[in-house]
């Protein structure tokens, strides 16, 4: 498929046919890691509401979008709870898996580089791929009251195996840590749209942490 198709392709996150050939393969098996029993927030549900954000960015290229697909796809296909290299492994599935699809070395290393972004989500200047795809996956941080609670419900879920006296100090730290990014969100548009809702509910949830 040329790279328009592919877009269209990996933009939708519904399941393969079976004359998707190799890729239909590939996104058989994304899909399948991300419907893992340990996921509440990270799953499938996740890569669809990021997709369709970037579906809707306007003005972007079709190679810089098929990058930034492949790279929500698979910037949480290694999700454990209990391990702290989820987007390093990630990253290199995502080479592997897009080397196997006949992806260019140059795609395949920028891929792992926008996935490697989401462990910190802290982006350089002149990034603005890097900018998009980062507040794309923090948009869930920005959305209404009643939506971000559902998210943070389903955090603690994740992390079940963590006693209480650890978890919220331990994620009451994070989101303090995030409140310090100026900006939270580094793509101008996100920014203004998101921003202010997302400082109040990262600041009511540590709240009701403390």
């Amino acid at each position: 498929m040329d790279r328009r198709q592919a877009c269209a392709f990996w933009l939708r996150p519904i399941p393969p046919t079976p004359t998707d050939g190799p890729a239909g393969a590939t996104k058989a098996r994304l899909r399948a890691a991300y419907q893992e029993p340990q996921r509440r927030y990270h799953g499938l549900q996740h890569i669809a509401d990021c997709l369709q954000d970037l579906a809707a960015v306007s003005g972007l290229a079709d190679e810089t979008r098929l990058r930034l697909a492949y790279a929500i796809w698979w910037h949480d296909v290694v999700y454990d709870p209990t391990r702290n290299d989820n987007e390093a492994a990630s990253a290199d599935l995502a080479q592997r898996d897009l080397a196997a699809l006949g992806e260019s070395p140059e795609t395949c290393a920028e891929v792992a580089r926008l996935i490697a972004l989401t462990a910190g989500h802290q982006v350089g200047e002149d990034d603005p791929d890097g900018a998009l795809l980062v507040s794309i996956d923090l948009a869930i941080l920005g959305r209404p009251p009643e939506a971000y609670d559902s998210y943070a419900r389903a955090i603690r879920e994740e992390y079940a195996h963590v006693p209480d006296a650890f978890f919220r100090p331990g994620r009451a730290g994070v989101l303090k840590r995030m409140l310090e990014a100026q900006p939270l969100y580094p793509d101008p548009g996100y920014r203004a749209r998101l921003e202010e809702q997302a400082r109040a509910n990262l600041e009511r949830e540590i709240a009701e942490l403390s």
